[in-house]
């Protein structure tokens, strides 16, 4: 079985609207592509939430736990950027 490589996606709170940016390539990660991992995401099963991200040429797959754990603390989790 060949294992892919995640990454973790990064909070970006320089707006009025905080996002959650690639952990590879330092896009934001669109809301519609944040989701629970119920177990799809084997090489990533460690994570709770994940974010694949649409940027050309990139496709990463994050982990987005730490960072949203940071909006739920703060009570932002619903106004994540889309």
């Amino acid at each position: 079985m060949i294992k892919h490589e995640h990454y973790q996606a990064t909070l970006a709170n320089t707006g009025a609207v905080p996002a959650l940016l690639c952990g590879h390539c330092g896009s934001i990660l669109s809301r519609a592509r944040i989701f629970q991992n119920n177990g799809d995401f084997v090489d990533a099963e460690d994570c709770q939430t994940i974010g694949l991200c649409s940027a050309d040429d990139c496709g990463a797959v994050n982990c987005c736990d730490d960072a949203t754990s940071h909006l739920k603390a703060a009570g932002d989790n619903q106004r994540i950027a889309s």
